[in-house]
């Protein structure tokens, strides 16, 4: 925790700061510089053998508030060792999470863990905080989906949003997929034997292991030509030359033998196009179209790119590769008049950006009290307001008592036309 803590705001302790992934959990204190710890967003019952996902969207609540209150108990008292009473909570939140999530969170921060109070604050809005910028076309590539957002001075864009189930998760199945199909294993009993005859699937922290440290993105030139080699069914097609295999240690006495053409083949399935035309790439241009014509220049020339997913090698660069190849298409030439477009570089991972943007926010002790929902107003209605709603109880009741909304909240939650 920071020095001095409370010197210069008053006394408050600073605010814990949480980014609950699908995957991963980024959790720590507001004003550092980086999260104090990254763990699985899971929990380990002993009488099942495999974790339990905490984020998930489709079981009942009640068996959704005893795995988030399990989870966020063992990141109060084992990795950050506060009390929970003392602190106000800031929740980095997508904005495709689900009314019923976030209410079953709330419910666990205030009825069980009595937070002083919540505050919902939306990744790709946060992620700005860290470049200083209030206009920005922003794409998360996470886990389960890549998702696209514009922000115009500060707004977010709601109308102009995309989605794919593009994400860490569609790379772990094609992975396992040609990995039953194509390696082999060396045992201490027989060398060469088909994967499939050793284990019949992969563990997805095998499969996530083995794409951070084999796996890369290629560049344009290659990765269509190998997109040409994988869809042309005559073989007319020559794939490139494939980079070299690699020995995985499984445990102490099975090696498994990765083919090099998985090593740079996996990852394409997030550039190549489905039958409706759509990708990675193709998400951001567009939602750069259906943005306000005069707001299109700025949002090309400020890319964000944060998520998991974006810190695969190679990522960026073809990325960036892939949009100015399409932009020239007859379905972009003509809507799109800018032609330049820029990526910025967030002073963290792009896994962490977003939790960074939101402790910078809690810091910001005078507009994280104004902002919060307190634990008196979620006494008194039961329920959390959405940070997009018009149609919110009196602000008095949502914000802290004495302290007033400021003139951009004021103008958020106004029902006026």
């Amino acid at each position: 925790m920071p020095l001095y803590e409370g010197l210069g705001s008053g006394g408050e302790k600073t605010a814990v700061v949480i980014d609950l992934g699908e995957s991963f959990t980024k959790c720590g204190f507001a004003g550092e510089t980086g999260p104090r710890c990254i763990i699985p967003s899971e929990i380990k019952k002993p009488d099942i053998p495999k974790p339990i996902k905490v984020v998930q969207y489709n079981i009942n609540t009640e068996e959704l508030y005893s795995y988030l209150k399990e989870f966020i108990h063992m990141l109060y008292f084992r990795h950050l060792l506060v009390n929970p009473r003392d602190r106000r909570v800031v929740i980095v939140e997508s904005v495709l999470c689900p009314s019923h999530f976030r209410e079953t969170l709330t419910r666990v921060l205030f009825k069980y863990f009595e937070v002083p109070s919540v505050l919902f604050a939306p990744s790709h809005l946060m992620s700005l905080l860290t470049l200083g910028i209030n206009s920005a076309m922003v794409l998360d590539c996470g886990y389960a989906e890549s998702l696209v957002l514009p922000i115009y001075e500060g707004i977010p864009v709601l109308s102009c949003w995309g989605a794919l189930p593009l994400g860490g998760k569609a790379i772990h199945k094609e992975l396992e997929n040609q990995l039953l199909e194509q390696c082999s294993v060396d045992t201490g009993v027989a060398k060469g034997q088909r994967l499939p005859s050793v284990m019949g699937s992969v563990p997805e922290d095998i499969v996530e292991d083995i794409k951070v440290r084999t796996c890369f993105v290629s560049d344009l030139q290659r990765g269509l030509k190998i997109q040409a080699a994988k869809f042309n069914m005559d073989g007319s097609a020559e794939r490139p030359s494939p980079p070299p295999d690699v020995d995985y240690p499984l445990d102490g006495e099975k090696i498994l033998h990765v083919v090099g053409s998985i090593r740079d083949s996996v990852v394409e399935i997030l550039f190549e196009q489905d039958n409706e035309e759509k990708s990675v790439a193709t998400l951001i241009l567009d939602a750069l179209i259906q943005c306000p014509i005069d707001t299109r220049k700025q949002l090309a020339e400020n890319l964000v790119v944060i998520g998991g997913t974006a810190m695969l090698p190679g990522f960026l660069h073809r990325l960036m590769a892939e949009i100015r190849y399409l932009v020239d298409k007859p379905k972009y030439k003509e809507a799109l008049a800018t032609k330049t477009f820029r990526i910025h570089t967030p002073p963290a991972k792009p896994n962490c950006v977003a939790w960074l943007g939101g402790a910078i926010f809690g810091a910001l002790q005078d507009i994280l009290g104004s902002r919060s929902v307190s634990k008196e107003y979620y006494s008194q209605t039961g329920r959390i307001p959405d940070w997009c709603c018009l149609n919110n109880p009196p602000l008095e009741m949502m914000f802290d008592v004495g302290k007033a909304p400021p003139p951009l909240m004021k103008r958020a939650f106004s029902t006026e036309k």
